[in-house]
């Protein structure tokens, strides 16, 4: 994308350049994007989508919160979506119609409030929907995409299509989806209950008592393996509590890395490899991340 992009006067949201991502992430770490857009609402950004150059390279972030961008930054255009697709719509008894930019906490309250039970796990999950469809979110058994009936997406130049759940292919945190096409707005399906508020108390709850919520983290690092659970094999591998810098895997859960105040990208990134080493070579397992390490290391 060239710098003439910044004389479209068109454009209603705000558009910055050499962003530091650590505004923007929830580990607080990451160097300056080329370009940052924040639109002012869903008409915005398709305008800005259909002005963007077909081979920019384009990422889309919520909260930031399933994300490490390294100190060197990002080669690339960003658009946050927080603040924007930020609607939500009852369209009957049992189906929610949410944009990619709620958050997570913010639909489960809803649900609860529309006495419709099967959203409380998404109340603890830092992140939007959008990310939440992204990587295929889940906690305390449940998943994201096990609701889902289907979705609206975008590409670059601003053209909509209207996707079923067979059009991706879904697993564990992982989703396949076509190539440079985001999520605009989901629809989702619910039950008719009104049990959501005990069940939001009670997951948090544990939540709270389990996770280092106290520090800037990433939520889980590493999926867990089959049958496993990253967390434990991270502790009977004796590494929590070990710091790289002012980054630390956490004391409290084996499987979240917090800034406990001016840790870098690279800090992290060398917890999350020594993990790798260290829990091959004892319990002969090799973790996987479930953060997506992006941008530049030198």
């Amino acid at each position: 994308m060239t710098s003439s992009i910044l004389d479209i006067s068109f454009l209603r949201g705000k558009l910055e350049q050499h962003v530091p991502m650590a505004r923007y992430t929830s580990w607080r770490v990451g160097g300056p994007a080329k370009y940052l857009y924040k639109p002012k609402d869903r008409e915005d950004l398709l305008a800005f989508l259909k002005i963007l150059p077909k081979e920019e390279p384009l990422f889309w972030l919520g909260l930031g919160s399933n994300v490490l961008v390294r100190d060197c930054g990002l080669p690339s255009t960003v658009v946050t979506t927080v603040g924007t697709l930020n609607n939500i719509r009852r369209l009957n008894d049992t189906e929610i119609w949410v944009e990619s930019g709620v958050t997570c906490a913010k639909l489960a309250k809803f649900c609860m409030k529309e006495g419709l039970c099967g959203a409380e796990f998404l109340a603890g999950i830092p992140g939007t929907i959008g990310g939440a469809l992204t990587m295929n979110a889940g906690a305390f058994g449940y998943e994201i995409w096990e609701l889902v009936t289907s979705v609206e997406t975008v590409t670059i130049g601003g053209i909509i299509h209207q996707r079923s759940p067979k059009d991706y292919k879904i697993s564990y945190r992982t989703v396949y989806k076509p190539k440079k096409e985001w999520f605009l707005a989901v629809k989702l399906k619910f039950v008719l209950g009104n049990s959501g508020k005990q069940r939001i108390s009670t997951l948090l709850r544990q939540r709270n008592q389990t996770q280092p919520v106290h520090y800037p983290s990433a939520g889980s690092v590493f999926r867990n393996p089959i049958n496993r659970k990253a967390g434990q094999l991270i502790e009977l591998s004796q590494l929590k509590g070990t710091s790289m810098g002012n980054a630390q895997i956490s004391e409290k859960h084996g499987n979240f890395i917090i800034n406990k105040g001016g840790a870098t990208a690279a800090h992290i990134e060398y917890l999350i490899q020594l993990i790798i080493n260290v829990v091959s070579r004892k319990q002969g397992i090799t973790l996987t991340p479930e953060v997506h390490i992006i941008g530049s290391s030198i």
